[in-house]
This record gives C-alpha cells, structure tokens and sequence, in this order.
C-alpha cells in the first residue's frame, strides 16, 4: 500500500470513528469497487416490495397493533398511537391480513358489528389462546389508513366458502346501495374501501387444507371467478384489483407448475394477477431451532448462505412462470420471508417470539436487494411479520416499545421505493468461516424519480470492514447501520444499541470512498 493510500485510509476511519464507529484495520485486499451502470433502464422496484405481514398470531395483533379504546395507552379509536407514529415513517406500501394460516380459519363474518357480541373463539393455529376478534374487518382497515398503507386480504379458501368471500369483498367495496354496503355503513363506514390485492387462500398445500396441487387450481379457479371487485373504480388499469394464486413453498415447484399451466389455457370467467412464493431463512431443518441471541460465526454464516438461496428460488419460480407467461404479465408476490427462529425461552410457543439482532438487519437488507434485482416479476413482498412475531419492525411491552434493527434497515431503504433499478457491478470476495463461504459484499443501486441514485451497500463480514469505492461520482452521503456485534440487539432498556448513524463518503481517484464497518448496511445518495 502505498504512502497515499495509507493516508486516504486514516483518513477515511478517523472519520467514521468519528461517527461513533468501531471498524478495524482494513485488509490490504478488503478495497471494492462498486460501477454503477446509470445508462440502462431497468425495472422499477416496486413500493410493494417492502409490504409488511399482521396476522391474528401472538400479540402481533393484541397489543402489538390494538390495545382498545379504554386503554391506558395512548391510542386512536383502539389503535396504539406510537406503533402508527413509527410505522408512518416507513411508508408501509401494503399490509397482508389475517394471515397466514389463522386465514384459513378466518370467518369475516366474526369480526364485524358490536365488539362485545363477537364471536370468542380459540385460535389453533397460535398458542391455542382466545381469539375475541375485536380487531375485524372495521379496525384493520383503520389501521391500515392510519399508517398511510394499502389492504392486502388474505380469503379463506381451506375452511371458507367462495361465496363468503365474495360477500367479504362486495362488503368492503360496493359503493351502490346493495345490502352489504348498507350494513358496512351501519357499522360505521358508510364510504367503500380500497382493496387493492387479494390473497387466494393461504399455504394450501400445508395449513390450509393440505390440497394437492391440482385441487388447488380447481378450488382457486373457482374462488377467482366470484370474488370480483365491486367498485368499479378499482377494476380497470392500474387500479385494478391484484390476486394471488399459492405458489411454492421453498423448493415444492408443484403449486407454481399447475396453477402456471390452468391460467395459460384460462377463460374469461376468472383470471390472477400474480402467483406467491414463501421462503423463510432458518438455517437448517424444520422446526426452526437457530438462536436469536448468542451465536457465533458458524451459525451467522449458515443463516447468511439460506438467505441467499432466495435468489436461487426466484430463478427457479421465474423459470416457470416464463414458460408459461413470457410477456410476464404475472408477478411473483413474496409474501411470507423472513428469518424464523427459535421461540424466545419461556414464551408461548405458539406466539412465535424471537429477538431482532445485527443480523437480521443484514438479512433484511440482502433479501430487498435480491427482490430489486428480480424487480422485472417479484412486485409484492411481505415480511413476517410486522410486530411481537418473527422477523418483526416493532416490539412491545405494555406500553413500552423498541424499534428493531429490521425496522431500521426497512426505514434506511425507503429511497428505493419505486426508484427505477441500476444495475451494478462488483466483485464481493468472500467472508469464509471453515469450509463455509458467502459474499463478503453486496450491493444495490436506483434511481428515484427526481433522478437521485441510490445505492446500498452490505457488509456481510462480521469481523472486518471495507471499503467501497464507487467510480464515476465525487459525493455520497447517507446512515450506516452497524452494531457491537452482529448477536446486539434493542431492548426496552436499551432500544438505541443498534442505530442509524450517518456516514459520509471521500472523493478519491475518480470516483468516492466509503468505509464501511463490519456487519453493517448502508445505504447513501450519490452526486457526480
């Protein structure tokens, strides 16, 4: 290395020491260039992409979204007010509910009218608790608008009839005088909702109904035909309301193939829009079993390599799809990801409780750009899930509440929202733990409508950082999320262990240089 270079180093982690930082001496190889490739249009990334999950599932619903109107907790007509403040800043595009497969047993019908003549039910797929459905139809489409965000709803095809979710639909979103719209208005909404994607059924092939593939098609064709939209304001063009068929759970390729084949030889009476795809990251066998806290190098890289295997299921759906759709008028919705992992000890079970660490951070991050580079059919993404379960933004307590780093990273990325894609060019090397290697970097980039290029920047490596060196442009500026170890997380005592900071880059040569800690995202504007 010569005297310069030392210098320009020392320089550049001086600075982020500076910002709070603890990054240690760069190897003499650790230096990437990051091209970005301005000049081609790609795809946009859909806002839908960083769509979130609610279902009726430990306390990601009660308490985590829906405390009551009598609640000591600050809230708006029920709903707690700090989860909306948060959620409101990251643009939340769309929220799928029920579920999951508390869907699979949902009866609209049990959540809509006078609180207290509900219907009290046990919800067996989740603890086995009671389910009092006060959140129903009426609170979550309040919710929904409080945080700025769309509806995803999930229809009941495992245990439901069509025409109860046609009724459902007509419900929400007849606008004429019919019999649902005037019993919507008496139960305090007289105005029809949006309803811009449904769900056809949930996990079919597993917790809802444990269907062959081709049953599926023959149940979903039908469910198709008769769920029609009511208002016409939301059946034409763009507006148009999006349905999506089940597809494959991680490596089954059976639902994707026959629903792929039924609509390529479809009618008129029933079309999809879209086809799902369910991958969760656990590292391992089934039921997950990896620790949310206190593990080392081997377990990181073993949940790091299954995270990356989303873009191998992408291909492989994408392949399918192709075959039957080449005009690629069909999306794929991922509508379920995220990392699952041990329940956290001395919890229910059934609620699906888990710390939010470092590297879920970093998990969420590869997994955004992996969709962004499969923006041309991958339109709806959901994490699992919003909050209290699995992969969540937000946890609560009480009245207590800590921001995760998932949220961080999802808040840190809302530049990309429907930027337009950039391809980029780089040469990650690898971070090797054994005989076990992954990329050492991954980047993203886009440009929003204003023309501003964005570029996220991962550092996979927990131990060592980086730095990045992006040709072509003079500035770069933004936050960087990083933590004291890539087990840290947020806590009610201590929600700030895991935060943005800002982060600035060098010009350099032609280009700018950004140091980048270990086990971090970062994510910058660029100016030539």
């Amino acid at each position: 290395m010569t005297s310069v270079a030392k210098t320009f180093r020392n320089a550049l982690l001086a600075a982020t020491f500076a910002a709070g930082l603890s990054v240690p001496a760069l190897a003499k190889d650790a230096s990437v260039e990051v091209t970005v490739d301005t000049a081609t249009t790609g795809p946009v990334i859909d806002k839908h992409i960083f769509g979130q999950f609610a279902e009726h599932l430990g306390t990601g619903i009660y308490g985590g979204v829906w405390v009551g109107k009598d609640s000591p907790i600050p809230n708006v007509r029920g709903i707690r007010t700090d989860v909306v403040t948060a959620l409101k800043a990251l643009k939340v595009p769309n929220v799928r509910w029920p579920g999951g497969c508390f869907a699979d047993e949902y009866h609209w019908r049990d959540g809509i009218g006078p609180v207290d003549k509900r219907r009290v039910q046990i919800n067996t797929n989740w603890g086995g608790v009671p389910e009092s459905n006060a959140f129903g139809t009426h609170e979550f489409m309040d919710f929904a608008e409080q945080i700025g965000s769309e509806a995803y709803i999930s229809v009941n095809i495992g245990s439901g009839t069509a025409a109860e979710a046609s009724a459902w639909i007509e419900y929400m979103t007849a606008e004429k005088d019919t019999t649902l719209a005037k019993e919507r208005a008496a139960n305090g909404h007289p105005a029809p909702w949006k309803v811009p994607i449904l769900g056809l059924g949930n996990e079919n092939w597993g917790c809802g109904g444990a269907m062959s593939a081709d049953h599926y098609v023959e149940e979903m064709k039908r469910f198709a035909n008769f769920t029609r939209n009511f208002n016409p304001a939301q059946r034409e063009g763009a507006a148009r309301m999006k349905r999506i068929a089940v597809g494959w759970d991680s490596d089954k390729l059976d639902y994707t193939e026959e629903v792929m084949k039924a609509w390529s030889t479809h009618v008129y009476s029933w079309d999809i829009e879209g086809v799902s795809l369910h991958k969760y990251t656990v590292g391992g066998g089934w039921p997950p079993s990896r620790p949310s806290t206190g593990f080392g190098n081997d377990d990181y890289a073993l949940m790091i390599g299954d995270t990356l295997s989303m873009d191998t299921l992408l291909k492989k759906q994408k392949a399918i799809m192709d075959k039957y759709d080449p005009e690629k008028k069909l999306l794929i919705a991922v509508d379920e990801w995220g990392a699952w992992l041990a329940p956290t000890p001395g919890s229910n079970p059934g609620f699906l409780q888990q710390q939010n660490s470092m590297r879920d951070g970093v998990i969420a991050a590869l997994n955004l750009n992996i969709f962004a580079r499969h923006a041309d059919r991958v339109k709806i993404a959901n994490i699992a899930q919003m909050i209290n379960v699995l992969q969540a933004m937000i946890l609560t307590d009480g009245s207590k509440m800590v921001l995760t780093p998932t949220y961080h990273v999802f808040r840190m990325y809302v530049p990309f929202q429907d930027a337009q894609f950039a391809p980029v060019k780089f040469a990650s090397g690898d971070y090797a733990v054994g005989e076990r290697k992954i990329p050492r970097v991954d980047a993203m980039a886009a440009k929003d409508k204003s023309g501003q290029v964005w570029v996220s920047l991962v550092n996979v490596d927990p131990d060592a950082g980086t730095s990045v060196t992006i040709p072509g442009f003079r500035t770069a500026s933004g936050e960087v999320l990083t933590a004291p170890k890539v087990d840290s997380v947020n806590t009610f005592a201590a929600p700030s262990v895991v935060a943005p900071k800002a982060i600035s880059g060098k010009a350099s040569g032609n280009g700018v240089t950004i140091a980048l800690p270990p086990r971090s995202v970062t994510v910058v504007k660029v100016s030539k």
